[in-house]
């Protein structure tokens, strides 16, 4: 099965996660690990409800390919959160790719 939800906030607390052992953040996004997996097997999480994940649009996308294509062709292709493309529509419009200057400096 799978579980599809839109928005921001992360509302997990009705969905029984508890019982499988999900470890859950306070915020109540799903602490996971780089492939996605979580603390109870067969159980993946992308998106805004992975802690730590950027709640961008283009990172749920290219987490759900990764994922897919791990799950369904033997790939061992992990999500590059910083190499994901995006961009933001306000009214001053801009795109970024790659480190932000903080995190390159700190590398």
């Amino acid at each position: 099965q799978v579980l599809l939800a839109i928005g921001r906030d992360a509302m997990t607390d009705d969905l029984g996660l508890d019982i499988v052992r999900v470890n859950r953040a306070k915020s109540g996004k799903i602490i996971g690990r780089r492939e996605q997996s979580v603390s109870c097997p067969y159980i993946y999480a992308i998106g805004d409800v992975l802690h730590g994940s950027p709640e961008l649009t283009p990172v749920a996308i290219q987490g759900g390919k990764v994922l897919m294509r791990r799950l369904f062709t033997g790939n061992s292709e992990l999500t590059e959160y910083d190499k994901i493309p995006t961009t933001v529509f306000t009214p001053l419009e801009y795109g970024s790719c790659g480190l932000s200057e903080y995190a390159a400096i700190q590398k």
